[in-house]
């Protein structure tokens, strides 16, 4: 973690902070409508990679909101709220495993063409997502870095998600939707790491400035 985001966290900056607030805002919204869309495809065609991929936009809502309530947070407080958003990163990973188990035992092929679709979808709002938040990631460390780690992660996942939909039209196999759902799972076990450790790490520099102040 850059040590100047805890420098940055603490000095006034209210167009960062109203920025902040607009581009979390509107990834909240943007990530739980696309969650109603790619969740109701993914049932109709009972595709692992794209149920994997829905409860992770739930999951991005959810970690945005809390981005929004933590925001007036002191730094220290922040960094807590970064290392519980750390487990929620882990909750689609679960979600993905569980299904992923369930397709393997049933040998179920998902409709090619809806799961390419709904991906080419998903990746427009995850790239959307990704630069509104790039532009400013490093103003609340932990909280925002998790935002847009996860925003990243998920425009990576959706270009596999259509790339998966493409080998399941060619090989007719369960197999392409399956190993996307697992990278999935792989990719929110790292995000959880990154910003967990992100989150302790500021929390160290908050605690130690409190200890130097008198």
């Amino acid at each position: 973690m850059n040590p100047r985001l805890s420098e940055r966290d603490d000095s006034p900056d209210p167009l960062g902070q109203a920025a902040l607030r607009r581009a979390v805002m509107f990834v909240a919204a943007a990530n739980l409508l696309y969650f109603g869309v790619e969740f109701a495809v993914a049932l109709t065609i009972g595709s692992v990679a794209l149920f994997a991929d829905s409860i992770d936009f739930l999951e991005d809502a959810a970690v945005n909101t809390l981005i929004l309530v933590g925001l007036a947070w002191a730094p220290r407080a922040r960094a807590r709220l970064g290392m519980g958003l750390a487990l929620v990163l882990l909750a689609p990973g679960i979600a993905t495993l569980w299904t992923a188990w369930h397709a393997f035992g049933t040998q179920n092929v998902p409709a090619p063409l809806p799961l390419a679709l709904t991906g080419v979808g998903a990746l427009a709002v995850n790239l959307t997502c990704a630069v509104v938040l790039a532009k400013v990631r490093h103003v609340k460390g932990s909280l925002t870095r998790a935002a847009f780690l996860s925003a990243r992660n998920d425009a990576i996942a959706n270009g596999a998600i259509i790339l998966a939909g493409g080998l399941t039209a060619l090989l007719v196999s369960p197999w392409p939707d399956l190993l996307v759902g697992l990278g999935i799972f792989l990719m929110n076990l790292d995000a959880a790491r990154e910003v967990f450790e992100a989150a302790r790490e500021e929390h160290r520099a908050a605690s130690a400035t409190g200890r130097e102040r008198p």
